[in-house]
């Protein structure tokens, strides 16, 4: 095992983006020098010494630590998961396995840099028309919830087919049908409700647990597929209405993609003053209208009954401003609507097929979407409801 006084001076070889403080602090343990000494550098010596533990214990994560003989680092975006090193009979290391993950944190900040990258050289969309007649005390609520775009369901298992060519067509014709039996309401809420995309990586599994899921086709086809929808339904809505306002929740299954979708849209759209998309940190996201209040979340995070308290807290303004309160989730792929104390909450179904995991747990539920109209004094005051086999029969 080396001393303080190595280690330093290999700390100095391994960083290559030290701030001059760092450089210096370990410069000066690297000279014999103990970091608790090192009051020219640090106020006082817990700072010092806390300042060089935390830059040994940063480079152990990325694999050396050569006073533990471990000096195989790994790759940036990665974290060492675990070592194991074997020693001969003298007590020298003869070979190392040296397991690694992904950085998260790493991946969170690769993820941000790529679509700040991407969206600032993404042709803009041109303004739309904006429509002659519509009522300024309606607003339209287009919910899209657990639409699954990439997923692959048989019919033979779910009841239905379900994949990418499929999943566009259903889609794109719902929303259509949606606009053209609502209101001429001035304003347009696009509620993308989470779990638009089916996976969240460059593997068909989910982003938590890690489980396996039927996919249809590669990633980048299922973006593509992704984009090119949701940009139909905006230019739809535009069409319809004098604002459209934008909601791309975070699913369970695309906890990353969602960022990524509200960046993208946010960017595309830039140019188009009618068009506002909710770029919530948070997996939670309100409008107002008038007296009326719509809170979104997918259900992922909180359960229904739990939510007018919760948004209550986190948006306490709105909430003492309305009189009319509306909660939207999804999640759990079938209709619930119950009234809560100052809140009513509605669980939203899917238009997607069920895919084998659902099929074989014996989940069936009605497919459907639901256009819901909302006055900003009196609340809710018009539904329309579009199924997959109104579509077929059309």
């Amino acid at each position: 095992m080396t001393s303080d006084s190595s280690t330093a001076a290999d700390l100095l070889e391994f960083y290559d983006d030290l701030t001059d403080k760092q450089t210096e602090l370990l410069q000066w343990v690297a000279d014999g020098n103990r970091p608790a000494t090192a009051l020219h550098l640090h106020p006082s010596q817990t700072n010092a010494h806390r300042a060089f533990r935390n830059l040994k214990a940063n480079a152990a994560k990325r694999g050396f630590a050569p006073e533990y003989d471990m000096t195989h680092q790994v790759p940036d975006g990665y974290n060492v998961k675990g070592v194991s090193t074997y020693y001969n009979k003298e007590g020298k290391p003869t070979g190392q396995w040296v397991k690694s993950t992904a950085d998260q944190a790493a991946r969170d900040a690769a993820v941000q840099s790529a679509i700040e990258a991407v969206t600032s050289e993404i042709p803009r969309v041109a303004a739309l028309p904006a429509p002659k007649e519509t009522s300024n005390d309606l607003v339209n609520l287009y919910t899209l919830t657990d639409c699954h775009v990439g997923m692959l369901a048989w019919h033979k298992e779910g009841g239905e087919d379900w994949d990418l060519s499929i999943a566009e067509k259903t889609l794109v014709d719902s929303f259509a049908a949606m606009i053209a039996g609502a209101p001429s309401a001035s304003v347009a809420i696009v509620n993308q409700l989470g779990d638009w995309m089916h996976y969240d990586s460059m593997q068909a599994v989910t982003p938590i647990s890690g489980h396996s899921l039927d996919s249809d086709g590669r990633t980048a086809k299922m973006i593509e597929t992704s984009i090119r929808v949701l940009r139909k339904i905006i230019d739809m809505a535009l069409i319809k209405h004098d604002t459209v306002h934008c909601v791309m929740a975070e699913g369970n299954h695309d906890i990353v993609s969602s960022i990524w979708l509200r960046k993208l849209f946010k960017a595309l759209y830039e140019n188009e003053p009618r068009f506002t998309i909710d770029d919530s940190e948070l997996p939670y996201y309100v409008y107002q209208h008038g007296q009326t209040m719509l809170a979104f979340h997918h259900g992922h995070l909180k359960k229904p009954d739990g939510m007018p308290l919760l948004f209550a807290a986190q948006f306490p303004v709105i909430w003492g401003q309305t009189v009319k309160r509306y909660a939207h989730c999804g999640h759990q792929h079938h209709v619930d609507e119950k009234e809560h104390s100052g809140m009513t909450v509605t669980q939203h179904p899917t238009l997607a097929a069920r895919d084998a995991y659902a099929a074989r747990g014996g989940w069936i539920s009605e497919r459907a979407a639901t256009a819901i109209t909302y006055h900003k004094s009196f609340g809710k005051v018009a539904t329309n409801t579009v199924c997959p086999e109104m579509l077929e029969a059309a």
